[in-house]
């Protein structure tokens, strides 16, 4: 039963997508704190924008690493250990965020209250750049020897291409959080978010371009797949000029539809490249993994997809229903409970 492989490749991939887009604006409303609060007030109607959700946007990233465990173990054994040190870095940081939103409501000290508010910006801050670097790396290759195990020294981590990729999927973040608090916030403090993402996409843009220049020179994205990379590339460019048309349009709710499909064209066409390998060795490509070498077994596969199958509607009407119950603009003038 191959094809049950692929179809977990393309649920780990939706479950990406999925994360980044939710997950990505609330990194990007975490570090908007910093650049957009004025005072300690601002930041906390920043946090209730996002109060009711970010844990359960987290959810996404952590059953993504259960998926690639129970469908990939090879993956998950080969990443997970390879990448040691900056997903301790990336786990840290996402424990520091979290308990920083529960303490800063718990403290009425201001250097308490203003030490919180960095620890989110961080630990927004660091998550969405060393999760651009690990895809960013994947792609460009990393040395995996032919028993799956990867030896890889600090350039491999931290080179260019990587570091772009980080940049680019932070300023990503930061744009696409800056649209939600405009969907979530009234008065001056909206006005500001739009702007402020106004500036924000016209750095964008060339980030993006810079990165598919690299991409070109330092991968195979584009000739892999050219019929279907080149033009999600074209997409994502299409996504991001249309999101600066409707934001000078004060069209905040397009706005936020075209920024979250840029993102998600963005991981779709980092997959699409990718696949049927879902790690590339950079000693030899007979030592890639792919989905045949790295999958567990039909039996394993099919007892997975009857779970995902039963369990996966009840998941995804709970944070529709969690959406539509907390639709409301946040003004300020309500209990700050997040």
């Amino acid at each position: 039963m191959a094809y049950l492989n692929e179809i977990w490749f393309i649920l780990v991939a939706v479950l990406f997508v999925g994360f980044f887009f939710l997950e990505g604006f609330d990194f990007g409303v975490g570090m908007s704190m910093q650049l957009l609060g004025k005072d300690a007030h601002e930041r906390r109607i920043l946090i209730n924008t996002i109060g009711p959700f970010w844990d359960a946007n987290e959810v996404w990233l952590i059953t993504a690493g259960g998926a690639i465990f129970a469908a990939f173990p090879h993956w998950y054994a080969t990443m997970f250990s390879g990448y040691y040190i900056p997903f301790t870095v990336l786990l840290l940081a996402l424990i520091g965020r979290g308990v920083a939103f529960e303490f800063r409501g718990k403290v009425e000290k201001a250097s308490w209250i203003k030490t919180w508010d960095w620890v989110i910006f961080f630990g927004s801050l660091l998550p969405p750049f060393l999760l651009g670097v690990l895809f960013t790396s994947i792609l460009r290759g990393m040395p995996i020897d032919q028993s799956m195990n990867m030896y890889a020294g600090f350039t491999d981590f931290v080179n260019l291409y990587s570091v772009i990729g980080g940049v680019a999927v932070t300023v990503l973040c930061l744009l696409h959080g800056l649209i939600f608090v405009t969907l979530r916030t009234e008065g001056d403090l909206r006005n500001r978010a739009r702007k402020l993402g106004q500036r924000v996409l016209l750095i964008a843009l060339p980030v993006l371009v810079l990165f598919v220049g690299v991409s070109i020179l330092e991968t195979d994205i584009y000739t892999v797949r050219p019929i279907i990379t080149i033009p999600l590339t074209v997409l994502i460019v299409v996504c991001y000029v249309a999101a600066l048309f409707f934001m000078r349009k004060e069209r905040d709710g397009w706005t936020f539809l075209f920024t979250g499909a840029g993102i998600m064209v963005t991981v779709t066409m980092l997959f699409t490249a990718l696949f049927p390998r879902v790690m590339i060795s950079s000693i030899n490509h007979a030592f890639d993994l792919t989905i045949q070498n790295a999958a567990s077994g039909s039996y394993s596969l099919t007892v997975m997809t009857i779970v995902a199958i039963s369990l996966l509607p009840f998941v995804l009407g709970y944070q529709i229903w969690s959406y539509y119950v907390f639709r409301k603009r946040v003004s300020g003038k309500e209990p700050m409970t997040y």
